[in-house]
């Protein structure tokens, strides 16, 4: 299965929902998360929902990641120590960041406050796949970013390929 590949702007409707890409959306499967049994059913009951995980990222940006690459994510937390205070402290930031969306029937998902304020999104935002994942950024904090770090490309490519 392809990743998550492109860019697109796209807007917050009137009640703080974000419409996510039909190009990423198209390869969601029905039914693809295994999260909180208060959570699986489906607004018609049935149960075939479509769940993503939400996570703060610490570069200010928010990341959407489908239940099979999180639980893939989760097994490597499950293995980090409660008695290590450095482990445990990740443990404690990451899942602190985390929460769990449902994509409603028009491809929608909410984005509450909290997660709104920590990626600094008003209206306007940019999608990113970023192949096993969806990245959202505010399109002036994302600019900047790039903008800053436009030199390094060179370099870090160069470090890691």
């Amino acid at each position: 299965m392809a990743g998550f590949i492109g860019k697109e702007l796209h807007a917050l409707d009137e009640k703080g929902r974000l419409m996510i890409p039909a190009r990423f959306r198209r390869d969601f499967v029905r039914g693809n998360g295994v999260v909180a049994e208060d959570k699986r059913k489906g607004s018609d009951g049935s149960g075939d929902g479509i769940y993503l995980y939400l996570m703060k990222a610490p570069d200010g940006s928010l990341e959407l990641y489908e239940p099979d690459v999180w639980q893939e994510m989760k097994k490597s937390l499950a293995g980090l120590s409660d008695f290590n205070p450095e482990e445990r402290l990740l443990k404690t930031m990451i899942y602190e960041s985390l929460d769990v969306v449902t994509v409603d029937r028009q491809g929608r998902i909410p984005l509450t406050k909290e997660f709104l304020d920590h990626a600094g999104i008003m209206k306007e935002l940019v999608i990113i796949g970023a192949d096993t994942k969806m990245v959202i950024w505010e399109p002036e904090r994302l600019a900047s970013v790039l903008h800053d770090n436009a030199g390094r490309f060179t370099a870090l490519a160069g470090r890691y390929f």
